[in-house]
């Protein structure tokens, strides 16, 4: 008997209850957030695999200048040892400046590699254009690559991008609304109005009535206090509070490509009758060979002979009663040695026949 090779993931946990979640674990605290920062820089020091870009060129003379070092207009600077890259960060919140930050470092010309190669000062800024760190350092390149004469290349991960651990330090605190006003907002990682119900109900089952409001299926508003050492300690609190969130929308993912099937436990089968099945071709050549008469003066000759064999496949029909769960439809299909397409097909025609309810989603 095939068994099904869809990896059914969750399957397992799905089949246990709801199990309670922590605020923390579901839901963002509002304002509560990291910031991305991105710059423009030079990486130097390369042995050889750098760029002769008029943009790299125009910085290189623009970083010398920097320093006090003008170059005649018509002279043409050697870069080989240059690139010019762009690197970001994620500012996390609450940030202070001293602190540092990792940030990944990426070729933005026709540099080879950035392997050897040291990020000079570099401004990172965010989106409304204020600097809020600054990159510089050593790269560390995990990818290798390789040319001959002949143009034979050989390229070993991404020689490209590089980065920097700790190469950054902040230099500007980003303000956070965390503490202002009267109230705090919960935020949940998926829009469900029955969690956002269900997480208003713990914190005021803990907290006393009206502390918290459901807003929508996102967002539940919380008082809090005012003085910052209280609101810290105040959300340590309520953040650890645990509570059964909603059950997810009823979804059946497919992935054509992987042949992955992930079936929510929600799922349910209306009445249906299934039969998947084809027929079997069979194409065999058997030449044989003609003898001519020993008095007919005529040729030995080979004589094409095909044989076509069709056959039905021995498939089965199975029948789904009402309220079928995801047990049922995955011991039902392996039964019959359904294999990945196979489900697949019958899914899909089950959600024609309108016998699936929930969504089927093919990605």
């Amino acid at each position: 008997m095939k068994q099904i090779l869809a990896v059914l993931l969750p399957l397992a946990l799905m089949m246990l209850p709801v199990q309670a979640a922590r605020i923390k674990d579901v839901a963002d605290i509002e304002g509560v957030r990291s910031n991305q920062l991105v710059g423009y820089g030079l990486v130097v020091g390369l042995p050889g695999t750098g760029e002769q870009g008029a943009f790299t060129e125009q910085s290189f003379r623009t970083m010398l200048t920097n320093f006090g070092i003008t170059l005649p207009a018509n002279l043409k600077a050697q870069t080989k040892n240059v690139a010019a890259v762009v690197v970001h960060a994620e500012l996390p919140a609450f940030a202070k400046p001293g602190q540092t930050l990792n940030v990944t470092v990426s070729s933005v010309g026709s540099a080879k590699g950035l392997r050897g190669g040291t990020l000079m000062q570099t401004f990172l800024k965010g989106l409304d254009g204020n600097v809020y760190a600054v990159a510089q350092g050593s790269l560390i390149v995990s990818g290798l690559g390789a040319e001959g004469l002949d143009g034979s290349r050989i390229l070993v991960n991404t020689p490209t991008v590089g980065s920097i651990p700790n190469g950054a330090m902040v230099e500007r605190e980003v303000v956070s609304p965390f503490a202002q006003g009267d109230f705090i907002t919960f935020n949940l990682k998926q829009s469900d109005f029955t969690t956002s119900k269900r997480l208003a109900e713990a914190i005021n089952a803990f907290m006393g009535a009206d502390t918290a409001y459901s807003m929508d299926a996102t967002s539940v508003q919380v008082r809090a206090p005012r003085d910052i050492s209280q609101r810290v300690s105040y959300l340590s609190t309520l953040e650890n509070l645990t509570f059964e969130p909603g059950d997810n929308a009823a979804k059946i993912i497919i992935n054509s490509r992987t042949g992955t099937i992930v079936i929510g436990k929600e799922v349910r089968l209306f009445p249906a009758a299934v039969t998947h099945g084809g027929l079997t071709v069979t194409i065999a050549e058997n030449p044989r060979v003609v003898q001519p008469n020993p008095l007919a003066q005529g040729q030995t000759a080979i004589e094409e002979n095909t044989i076509i064999d069709v056959r039905p496949d021995q498939s089965r029909m199975f029948k789904f009663d009402p309220g079928v769960t995801l047990d049922d439809l995955v011991r039902t299909v392996n039964a019959v040695g359904a294999a990945p397409g196979d489900l697949m097909a019958i899914l899909e025609a089950l959600k024609e026949a309108g016998a699936i309810h929930g969504e089927l989603v093919v990605i």
